[in-house]
């Protein structure tokens, strides 16, 4: 340092010229040791403060001089040459190479900082440990002098730290791509996010994300100062690099749930396979992305999981192709029901499309049941005709009691033919007291084929059915039915329906009986036809038995 005027007198004091320029270089208890020029010359001045009332002045010629307090050695530099003097010992020590006094010479000079003559004396011949410098001069937290060392000796991993003490950021991210160390990466990408320098930051990160070990941590410091944009900028570049891992997909599509939820799906679709589903799983549920995550539970093959959710969450989650693909492999046939039931509040017209890809696994007696508590079995009629061909009971009478409802007796009639399980007599019973003729008829049509003979044809008369009564009497075979019906239709006054009656009923008819109805009833003239028929008829069988009596006749007298 340079001695000012105020220090004058003390510097007379201590016998040193007024009318030089003095620096002071290093004082200790005992020695102070003073730079000066005189003239032209160089040189450095001991003075021995022993005796502070006779301090001895030692002029010595040298360029500069360092001296270390502690062990009163000092050094000269002298043009090239380089003394090492100890100062109580009034003694030269030998010439410069020896480690120990190299060592501490530089250390001294880096404290004095010094550092145009450091980096001259680190870049020329030395045996000092310049390692073990740099690492004191770090500690003391001159970065200065310990960045000329550290880059003297390589250490580029212990340079980009003290890169980073200095904010010479860009300097440091050079130094750790050289040192291509991790924890060097990551020190020095710390320390950018810290600096606000995100695009070195970035560069670093991308060494550090590699490794599966080290993301939680890179991730951490990034959220807990807020940088989310920056991280999730970090993960997308790193996407594309030859060692991205799951942990990488995975951890951006967590940050994508919790900041970027729009740019979620996107993701999934294109890296689903190499993200860990389940720990997306959470973070989509957390964060209420429903619509993901069903599609990670379907990428998952949860397939019941991602009903649940869709039924849940209709509004985010529910599209009509997925639900019919996943619906069809749940496990639980429950979510069948369930679904069905969904569908009723939610989405009544497509109800049938999902019934037509539910019905292969669906207990259909249960499903009619649901839907008559419901009172929606009219919205269910497709899928009650798509799968009457199975002859399910319930299925039968739930679209019979719909044909009824509407008055459909053709359809009601086709399906009765096509479909026999069912309750016949509760269904005729009820049509017989239904209001328009044609279901009155098919319930005398149900009496007829569960052997009611008797009660098909009186429904008959009742409506003035007399085509289907002659028929169903005469598949009867009952012959006092057939009477019965003969005598009904004289009452009537329907002499046609009494002629077609004997033609229909012909084989169960007595012709007694019936030459005496109509004798009483003066209308021979319509029972004529009849009994020319059966007059013709018993002529033929007495003329046949009597050419087969013949013949035996013969036969017996030919014997």
């Amino acid at each position: 340092m340079r001695v000012i005027s105020s220090n004058l007198t003390v510097c007379q004091e201590l016998c040193v010229s007024q009318n030089t320029e003095l620096y002071l270089t290093m004082e200790s208890d005992k020695f102070i040791c003073i730079r000066e020029k005189v003239g032209e010359q160089n040189q450095v001045v001991i003075v021995d403060m022993s005796d502070p009332t006779n301090p001895i002045r030692r002029p010595i010629s040298a360029d500069s001089a360092i001296m270390n307090p502690a062990s009163k050695v000092i050094a000269l530099k002298a043009a090239k040459t380089l003394q090492i003097f100890n100062i109580e010992m009034k003694s030269k020590m030998k010439k410069a190479r020896e480690s120990y006094v190299e060592t501490e010479l530089i250390f001294a000079l880096a404290k004095t900082n010094r550092l145009a003559e450091l980096e001259e004396f680190v870049s020329g011949p030395n045996n000092a440990h310049i390692q073990q410098v740099g690492d004191r001069c770090y500690e003391e937290g001159m970065y200065e002098a310990a960045k000329l060392l550290y880059n003297n000796v390589s250490n580029f991993a212990r340079l980009a730290s003290t890169l980073v003490h200095l904010g010479e950021y860009q300097a440091a991210v050079d130094s750790a791509r050289k040192a291509n160390s991790t924890r060097t990466w990551k020190e020095v990408c710390f320390a950018c996010v810290d600096g606000e320098e995100f695009r070195l930051a970035q560069i670093c990160g991308l060494h550090i994300v590699i490794h599966a070990d080290e993301l939680e941590d890179l991730i951490s410091y990034y959220q807990d100062r807020g940088y989310f944009e920056e991280l999730i900028a970090l993960l997308e570049a790193a996407l594309g690099l030859e060692r991205a891992h799951m942990g990488m997909f995975t951890e951006l599509a967590i940050l994508y749930s919790k900041f970027k939820p729009q740019k979620m799906r996107e993701h999934l679709e294109l890296f689903w396979s190499r993200v860990n589903i389940p720990k997306v799983l959470r973070a989509a549920e957390q964060s209420h992305l429903w619509a993901e995550l069903v599609f990670l539970y379907d990428k998952y093959e949860e397939y019941d999981n991602a009903v649940i959710t869709m039924m849940s969450h209709p509004t985010d989650a529910w599209k009509e192709g997925l639900f019919k693909d996943i619906i069809a492999k749940v496990a639980n046939v429950e979510l069948y029901y369930k679904s069905l039931s969904f569908y009723l509040d939610y989405k009544p017209l497509l109800l049938n499309d999902l019934l037509t890809i539910l019905s292969p696994r669906l207990d259909h007696s249960r499903a009619v049941t649901f839907f008559s508590k419901v009172n929606q079995l009219k919205l269910v009629k497709p899928y009650l005709r798509s799968v009457q061909n199975h002859n399910n009971k319930s299925v039968n009478e739930a679209l019979n009691n719909l044909l009824t409802e509407e008055e459909d007796y053709q359809g009601l009639r086709a399906s009765i033919d096509a479909y026999d399980n069912f309750d016949t007599i509760g269904l005729a019973q009820r049509l017989e007291k239904h209001e328009l003729i044609e279901f009155r008829r098919i319930a005398a049509y149900l009496y007829k084929g569960n052997n009611r003979w008797r009660q098909s044809v009186e429904l008959c008369k009742k409506d003035k059915l007399y085509k289907d009564a002659m028929l169903y009497a005469a598949e009867s075979k009952d012959a006092e039915l057939a009477e019965t019906l003969l005598q009904w239709f004289l009452e009537e006054g329907r002499k046609e329906c009494f002629a077609a009656c004997l033609f229909a009923s012909y084989d169960l008819l007595h012709p007694d009986v019936v030459l005496e109805l109509a004798w009483r009833h003066n209308i021979m003239d319509f029972a004529m036809p009849y009994f020319i028929q059966v007059m013709r008829e018993y002529l033929t069988k007495v003329s046949a038995s009597l050419k087969s009596n013949t013949e035996l006749m013969l036969f017996i007298v030919y014997l």
